[in-house]
Order: C-alpha cells, then structure tokens, then sequence
C-alpha cells in the first residue's frame, strides 16, 4: 500500500508537530481506521478524544525520544487506546525517557515518566496499521534519538533530528551537534531526494531541499 495520509496536530507550549498516519478506507476489525500517532506531545486525552470522534483506532504510538514536549501525552495516550508506545532499543533513549530530571519535565513543573512496551534496534523494520516502518537511530539532539522511515510511502517522520533549513539543539542533556551532524549525513542523506521530511517543529521538506539550502547538510 502506498495511499497514506497525514494528518498533523500542533501541541504543547513547544508547538510540537504530533502527527497522525492512515490507510484511508482501511478499516479494521472494530470497523475503525488503524492510525499510527507520532510524538503526542501533550493533552493524551484531547488526541484521543479527536482521533476516535473522527473514526480513529490508535494502532501504535512511536516516539522519537524523550523531551518533554514529545512524550507528555503518551502516557494517557496508552491508557485510552490501548496502544503500544514503541521506541529506540538498546537502552539509548531509555533513561532519557523514564528520569524526569533528565527529559526535563520536572523543570516543567510536570514530571513525566514513560516506559516503552518494545524497544526497537537501529535499522529494524516493524509492522503497524499496515505500513513497513524502519527505526534509523540518530544520535545527536538526544544520544537516542531516532527517525522512522517509510520507505515504500518515501516519507521519513525526524523528529528534533531534522528541520526544514536546520536541525535540532543539542546543549540539553546527551545532545552532541558532531553527532548530530554525522546523523544526518550518514542515515538521511543518503535517503532519495524526493523522500518528503515531516519534523517535530515546523514545516515539511523534502531530503533534496535539505541537501541543497540546508547550512548543516554541506
């Protein structure tokens, strides 16, 4: 299948993208639509109640790790859907993930704890809701950090890796801009160029206009 659809939701005090991926018309056995959420930022209850009014199952919730503004809502998220949070295997993102004090919620006045049914390898491919998703880790933003590529839909989700003219910080804990830069280079550069990039803050790009107007990429 290759008829995907996204949809997006800006959420949290970050305006962090949370987006929301289909098979329209494919319907499962609760004749609902399976989704996949990436990164539920905040409000689990408010992205569940939105998803199922509009005919929603959440098959899978993924994250591309563990700051505040991409996890606050997974926990509640899991609650109500009964869906499995995956995320990076290996341990790399797992501390991040369940310390507050180091995904800085507790500075948010709001700590947040999360642990992740099924930690996924560097280059593993996984099922949900009907598409062929590949984790590629992405130290850099964080030690953890990770993109999921879909590569029969030529879509790749970088969270706080890539952005549209930049990439993500890396003066918060485990962050490293020469990994980050080494990241890039070496797992999503050498993507096609017509790959489209939906980040975790701002606007789409494509692998190509990154190659070609983005300052870290030359």
């Amino acid at each position: 299948m290759s008829d995907i659809k996204i949809g997006r939701m800006v959420l949290s005090i970050c305006q962090t993208n949370c987006y929301f991926l289909y098979h329209e018309g494919v319907k499962g056995e609760n004749g609902l639509t399976e989704t996949i959420v990436i990164d539920p930022g905040d409000r689990g209850a408010q992205i569940y109640d939105a998803l199922t009014q509009k005919g929603f199952h959440v098959n899978a919730i993924l994250l591309t790790h563990g700051h505040f503004d991409h996890i606050w809502g997974a926990n509640e998220l899991r609650r109500l859907s009964g869906a499995k949070i995956y995320a990076y295997a290996c341990r790399q993102e797992e501390e991040m993930l369940r310390e507050p004090s180091v995904n800085m919620t507790d500075r948010m006045h709001k700590p947040c704890s999360v642990r992740p049914d099924v930690f996924l390898e560097d280059l593993q491919v996984f099922e949900a809701a009907g598409f062929s998703i590949q984790m590629l880790h992405t130290p850099g933003h964080t030690k953890g950090s990770c993109c999921y590529y879909l590569e029969e839909e030529k879509v790749l989700f970088s969270g706080d890796t890539l952005f549209e003219g930049s990439v993500g910080r890396t003066d918060f804990p485990t962050g490293s801009m020469s990994s980050l830069v080494r990241s890039i280079k070496e797992k999503l550069l050498v993507l096609p160029e017509d790959v489209v990039v939906y980040p975790g803050h701002g606007d789409t790009t494509t692998i190509g206009d990154e190659k070609k107007y983005n300052p870290y990429c030359q």
